[in-house]
């Protein structure tokens, strides 16, 4: 069979469709881990000053390889975050624990933290908010 110089452009157009395609480079994200956040967004409601809030995030790694958290990131001090510190298989379920301080908090707080993994959707994204009462120092009279 002779191949003619102008199908030799073609030949390697349609080896570029089928190896670059979605169907073919999917098969890495079958075998990941996917870190699926039961509420991913949480309201605390209003609370006074000088409060701490506890928010629990409930997950499944819905992936197909043991889940690996190595961080989470907040955006200051006032913030602690507790995760597992070891693989959470597929199918299993985990909690992360934020610690909210308000000390030095007033008005309307929105924080979001980022969840950094091994998972196919890292970093996973948490937020919560709420209002925060400022609490007023007494006034003693004389």
């Amino acid at each position: 069979m002779k191949i003619s110089p102008r199908t030799i452009p073609y030949i390697f157009f349609m080896c570029g469709i089928v190896f670059f395609s979605p169907a073919h480079s999917q098969s890495k994200n079958d075998s990941s881990a996917f870190l699926k956040v039961i509420e991913p967004k949480y309201n605390f409601g209003t609370v006074e000053q000088g409060k701490i809030v506890k928010i629990e995030y409930s997950f499944q790694n819905a992936g197909k390889v043991s889940l690996i958290i190595s961080d989470i990131e907040v955006t200051c001090g006032c913030t602690i975050a507790d995760f597992p510190h070891y693989p959470v298989k597929p199918g299993e379920t985990g909690m992360i624990l934020l610690t909210f301080n308000t000390k030095g908090k007033f008005d309307h707080q929105d924080r979001t933290v980022k969840v950094i993994s091994n998972a196919s959707n890292s970093p996973t994204k948490l937020r919560f908010l709420g209002n925060i009462k400022e609490v007023k120092p007494e006034v003693k009279a004389k």
